[in-house]
């Protein structure tokens, strides 16, 4: 197992509940420079993820086309494999510096379009596709980079407030593109993704010289090592009962719900509760407010038991929530229901990328990471199943029938494979 970094040190039990919320942030000045610029990263893409979904669905006024924009936006996932290959085999900071440079160009030239002119829809697609190939393929190399920072008994209160950080970009992003679009014009709202990029590139430079590089730079990295890596990779999943259920768990909710969060909520604010821009960001700010709620929960909690119970039965729990909103045509009651979805979502959200690296070895931690995004992956492709479906039968109803069967989904898992649910992390890697 890799050790941690000189600056890392363990929260002790007895802790002020603050102090140990924010452990991670406060032994690690690494860490805290990963955390700044993944706040303003996440902030970008949540700013993006409104402002071009409401775009696109002013333009064409179809669930389908908006749902084949947010699989193009998201198609990128399914390169995590070859990701996580790259993350155990690079340095794992410059891939990430690497990345955001991407992601602050191509942002650029869609805001530079919308300043000028309506960018058509076919623009939309691309521009969409150009950030999801600067966000997707670097999360491997994101979130295993965490564990080379904190170490393996600060991973879930870091993991948690990696999700702190996302979260609050979807409290603040949705909020400022909403009210952006509403006020000054959804140009305004990009550029300032556009900014949020260029801050989180920036407090990546720090870690040019952290402790947080991979372990195995570059050297005679051929197509015959490339291969050789991905198999092992693939090979140590299929072997891991709890890596592979954990797996199966973030294979389904991708299917199954979270294609409706990113892709059909302008549908919900705008028919469901007759909503605009800015009624649409404050709902999705509840959800993130939320997020928040829940990350900070998490993070107060340390290297808690019951990681997997948590994991497991708090996600059916924010499955049931979504059944609840799918039928909800009152205003205030949706705003509710999205702030509970939210803080419900923080225990699949935190939990699976700490359950994955907890139960993997360090050396294939990058890889194991690259298949949880092939499994997220797939949302572009349910996103166009269930856009088809909530075009014949309605978003309402289909939302309600996808709760449903991901609760089912994991009613049979937790039967299946009882190990899951009464994790608790202590078992060694």
């Amino acid at each position: 197992m890799a050790s941690p970094p000189r600056n890392h040190t363990v929260a002790t039990p007895t802790a002020p509940r603050a102090t140990r919320a924010l452990s991670s942030l406060q032994s690690s000045t690494s860490f805290r420079w990963l955390w700044v610029s993944n706040l303003f990263f996440f902030c970008g893409a949540w700013t993006q993820t409104l402002i071009m979904g409401w775009l696109v669905f002013e333009t064409t006024r179809s669930e389908m086309l908006l749902a084949v924009f947010t699989a193009v936006r998201l198609a990128p996932m399914l390169f995590g494999p070859f990701a996580g290959v790259l993350s155990d085999r690079y340095d794992r900071v410059r891939l990430l510096a690497l990345a955001c440079s991407w992601a602050l160009g191509a942002v650029a030239v869609v805001a530079t379009m919308e300043s000028f002119f309506r960018v058509p829809y076919w623009a939309l697609v691309l521009g969409g596709l150009a950030i999801g190939l600067a966000q997707s393929p670097s999360q491997p190399a994101r979130f295993a980079l965490v564990l080379d920072l904190v170490g393996r008994e600060n991973l879930s209160n870091a993991n948690a407030l990696n999700a702190m950080a996302m979260n609050m970009t979807q409290v603040v992003g949705p909020a400022i593109g909403g009210a952006m679009i509403s006020t000054l014009g959804a140009p305004e709202a990009l550029w300032i993704s556009t900014a949020w990029y260029g801050v989180s590139l920036a407090a990546l430079w720090p870690l040019r010289t952290s402790g947080g590089r991979t372990t195995g730079v570059a050297s005679g990295f051929g197509p015959g090592s490339f291969v050789t890596m991905l198999r092992a990779g693939v090979r140590t999943v299929l072997t891991n009962r709890l890596a592979t259920s954990v797996l199966l768990v973030t294979l389904a909710a991708n299917v199954l719900l979270w294609p409706i969060y990113q892709a059909f909520m302008p549908v919900f604010a705008q028919e469901a509760l007759g909503l605009d821009a800015a009624g649409l960001g404050w709902l999705l700010t509840c959800s993130g407010a939320g997020g928040l709620v829940g990350s900070l929960v998490i993070a107060t909690l340390g290297d808690f038991r019951f990681k997997g119970g948590l994991f497991v039965f708090g996600t059916a729990t924010w499955a049931s929530l979504w059944s609840l909103f799918a039928l909800s045509h009152s205003v205030t009651l949706s705003f509710v229901l999205m702030a509970c979805i939210g803080v419900m979502s923080a225990s699949f959200g935190v939990l699976q990328t700490t359950l994955l690296l907890m139960v993997t070895e360090p050396s294939v931690q990058g890889r194991v990471l690259g298949i949880q995004e092939l499994a997220i992956g797939v949302m572009p492709f349910a996103s166009l199943g269930l856009g088809a479906a909530a075009q014949w039968a309605g978003v309402g109803t289909t939302t309600f029938l996808s709760a449903l069967l991901l609760v089912a989904v994991l009613a049979v898992l937790a039967l299946c494979v009882p190990q899951l649910w009464r994790y608790s992390g202590d078992e060694a890697a």
